[in-house]
């Protein structure tokens, strides 16, 4: 595909909290590198990498986006991720195919929630990491203050490898510590630089700052450490090789300061990629399993190992139809080739092979170990799934995207549309795995569920857009459900006479209430004929169709056993369809004097928060009648086990990040049913008979 060597590439994934100048920093690396001719602007609507119609709309990045830059001799493959939390499924797909990351922060606001949750995304994956500290130059930009929110928040691993010469309006450039330079910045957007004298008012803060990083340096490497020991010093390439491999293990995090909407600063961040952050050669070989008998496995990362690639991505080009992005993390893929899907067992085509350039697709022959590339049409595979080599299969483990934690019902505003509907979802659902669709079997709604309200209503405009399809969204019906709590018997009697053959079915039922979780249960006691059999499973055909629509307020009937006991017959008038009838009158009756009752949908919820916010969300919690099962700390969070109504946390996703400033996150699972409270109750049956009406 390229000149590069593995070693001379960097895989670099861009994560902050939304509007912390991701991708501005970004355009400026573009710029700057002469991979475009201007400098796009998100505000602007012109940034390169943001060129989906609703993120150019709504000046923030909702998809995942990549190019290349090359610079000092080396390739580096950006991936800019979304900041906003609704799009946190790419974020989690995005970090499982780059070899480090770079953290931007806002000098004015500081570590913000979303840093905080992609920071643990890339704990977990074991990361190499960079800090930017963007918008430098804004008022109430404070580096000092900065630096301290980063240790706090991430420990003493942080440790500045430039210092700002001034900020706010002052700021003017950087003192690079580890050659002991200074450089001075343009801030007109041209990137220009210049190397200068070190400020004499910041010679002491530079000797701190500078003997702070060399004894982080030092510890890196057992050789450097007794040199240092020895000599008290070490020299800037031996210096420079302790930064290398303490970022590389992880023991050393660095700080840059910039301006990324200025372009001030921009190509000493590239160099500090170039120097400090791994290529692909630098990280450990891809653990995995062979799916024909589950046997662990692993490859390295090298063009002569086998093939193996990731694909964690797929989209719709309206040029080249569906694309599917992937990371090569062993092996060699060619173009008009044939690579073999281990997750779903089956060869696919590889037509042509493409490197994403923003919303541009760069035709190449080939792609090799360590490098990110997207193919077109591929017939079955999704996103997780490994492409690789047939005679040795072997799988990635899949990317484990959040679980969705918001729902809302999906109506067409046009008769006729719901096939549309249907189609559409599911196409758009192939390039988002955190949204699902699903049809309520109670209510018949259609539900689509995502991370949380602005990713859903972008869905719909999506829907609108590529589709044709114009929908409302609606907070979703409650599935109630309705049961007894006493055993009554009942006569059903169904006779009509028409002129010629009538209509005669006659039963005696009893139904009582079972076990909890048992749903339904038909018992024939008939003896001596009094109903034949030919006919008893039309009365239980009857009894079923009944439970659909309970008499309380039309849900669905649960937990109810119904006996058949006794009951009559005409020779000539009696029937299925008699008995059927007879079926579901004795059944109605009967449940309508069984003590009757509403029961609704309990949901097992595990809320992760800092500590901090523990209080809050448990009065939250309690308001929504909630119960608290227990609590679990791991780490400076604690994990709050509860059980609440549905009706109450339909919206919870949005409740949540109010009540704890974004920094809370939760699951949710269908747990049980119980019966609703009768002053709660009334108000359910009230508005069921308004919708009846309606």
């Amino acid at each position: 595909m390229s000149k590069f060597t593995m070693d001379k590439m960097r895989n670099v994934g861009l994560i902050s909290h939304q509007g912390a100048g991701k991708t501005s920093l970004a355009e400026a690396m573009l710029f700057v590198s002469g991979t475009t001719d201007r400098l796009g602007r998100v505000d602007d609507g012109t940034a390169f990498l943001d060129f989906d119609p609703e993120e150019q709309r709504r000046k923030l990045s909702i998809t995942t986006a990549m190019a290349n830059v090359n610079w000092g001799g080396h390739r580096i493959a950006l991936v800019d991720m979304p900041g906003y939390l609704d799009f946190a499924g790419e974020v989690v797909a995005g970090l499982r195919v780059v070899d480090s990351v770079l953290v931007l922060v806002d000098a004015v606001s500081g570590v913000e929630v979303g840093t905080e949750l992609f920071w643990r995304y890339a704990d977990e994956l074991g990361l190499p990491r960079l800090v930017v500290v963007n918008k430098m130059d804004r008022e109430n930009a404070n580096w000092d203050k900065t630096l301290e929110g980063l240790r706090g928040a991430f420990g003493d691993r942080i440790v500045p490898l430039m210092l700002p010469t001034g900020q706010e309006q002052s700021f003017r450039g950087v003192v690079d510590l580890l050659n002991q330079k200074a450089f001075s910045f343009a801030l007109d957007g041209s990137g220009a630089m210049a190397e200068q004298d070190i400020p004499a008012e910041m010679a002491a803060a530079v000797g701190a700052a500078r003997e702070q990083l060399i004894e982080l340096c030092a510890e890196a490497d057992d050789e450097l450490t007794m040199k240092f020991l020895e000599e008290g010093q070490l020299s800037p390439e031996e210096t420079a090789d302790g930064l290398t491999k303490g970022v590389r293990a992880g023991r050393i995090i660095p700080v840059v300061p910039c301006s990324a909407l200025r372009n001030g600063g921009t190509r000493k961040v590239l160099d500090a990629i170039v120097m400090s952050l791994p290529s692909p050669a630098d990280r450990p070989p891809v653990a995995g399993s062979n799916p024909r008998n589950g046997e662990e496995a692993v490859r390295s990362m090298s063009p002569a190992e086998r093939l193996s690639a990731l694909v964690f991505k797929t989209m719709a080009d309206p040029y080249v139809g569906r694309l599917s992005l992937f990371r090569v993390f062993s092996g060699i893929l060619r173009s008009d080739s044939h690579a073999y899907n281990a997750n779903r067992g089956r060869t696919e085509r590889v037509a042509q092979l493409y490197v994403p350039r923003g919303k541009h697709q760069d035709p190449v022959d080939h792609v090799s170990a360590g490098e990110i590339a997207a193919v077109a049409k591929l017939q079955e595979t999704v996103t997780g799934d490994t492409l690789g080599d047939e005679a040795n299969p072997f799988i990635v483990p899949p990317i484990e995207f959040p679980d969705p934690v918001y729902s809302v019902a999906v109506r067409p505003k046009s008769k006729g549309d719901e096939e549309k509907i249907g189609s559409g979802l599911a196409r758009l659902t192939e390039e988002d795995p955190t949204v699902t669709v699903s049809r309520d079997l109670v209510t018949g709604q259609v539900l689509t569920s995502g991370m949380g309200e602005l990713q859903l209503e972008i869905l719909t405009e999506r829907l609108k857009r590529k589709f044709g399809v114009d929908v409302t969204l609606h907070v979703p019906r409650i599935p109630y459900r309705e049961t007894i709590r006493s055993a009554v018997k009942a006569e059903g009697k169904h006779k009509k006479q028409t002129g010629g053959r009538g209509q005669f079915g006659h039963v005696y039922i009893e139904v009582e209430p079972l076990e909890p979780g048992q749903e339904f249960e038909f018992v024939d006691k008939v003896f001596g004929g009094s109903v034949p059999r030919n006919y008893i499973p039309a009365v239980e055909k009857g009894i079923r169709e009944s439970l659909a629509e309970g008499v309380v307020a039309g849900y669905p009937v649960t937990g109810v056993r119904a006996t058949l006991y006794d009951g009559s017959f005409h020779p000539v008038d009696s029937s299925e369809l008699a008995f059927k009838i007879a079926g579901s009158l004795a059944f109605k009756k009967a449940t309508s004097e069984a003590n009757p009752v509403l029961l609704e949908p309990i949901v097992t919820l595990e809320v992760m928060v800092p500590d901090v916010y523990m209080g809050d969300v448990i009065g939250d919690l309690n308001k929504k009648r909630g119960r608290i099962l227990g609590l679990e700390p791991t780490g400076r969070m604690q994990v709050i086990k509860a059980q609440a109504p549905q009706e109450e946390v339909a919206r919870y996703a949005i409740d949540l990040r109010s009540v704890t400033q974004g920094r809370g996150t939760f699951k949710m699972a269908f747990s049980h049913y119980e019966e609703v409270p009768q002053a709660l109750a009334e108000a359910v049956v009230e508005k069921a008979r308004k919708g009846k009406e309606a």
